[in-house]
């Protein structure tokens, strides 16, 4: 696998169009990141590690409107491993009017953009949710 950040948010995107209640995702430090900042953010209900030794997953518990409609409407990878994308700390850009989020990778670890805005760092832009 080339990219194991777009294949996460490939399963949550499929997950979501199938209207799963949850999705397991291969363990790995930065998906587990992009997942708390994808609950702190309200996209998900809530993640948790399963699994043993190798064969570890992060669950991934997906949350929907009251009528059933989907929290999340696009969430997509923006920098690739054939064309990384790095903004810095003045051109962090807004999602959606500040609607959405994008989720950066700094020097002081994964964060919002209005985190990154507010701390005033840039970095590589991983994905854009909205």
């Amino acid at each position: 696998m080339t990219d194991p950040i777009a294949d996460m948010l490939t399963r949550v995107r499929n997950a979501y169009g199938a209207k799963h209640q949850k999705v397991d995702v291969p363990l790995s430090k930065v998906k587990v990141e992009i997942a708390r900042i994808l609950k702190e953010e309200g996209f998900i209900n809530n993640y948790k590690i399963i699994g043993e030794g190798a064969r570890r997953n992060i669950r991934v518990y997906l949350r929907y409107g009251p009528k059933g409609e989907q929290v999340v409407s696009k969430i997509e990878r923006v920098s690739k491993p054939g064309c990384r994308v790095y903004v810095n700390s003045t051109s962090v850009p807004k999602v959606l009017g500040g609607m959405g989020i994008n989720i950066l990778s700094t020097s002081r670890g994964l964060m919002t953009d209005r985190r990154a805005r507010r701390e005033k760092v840039g970095g590589e832009l991983l994905c854009r949710v909205y």
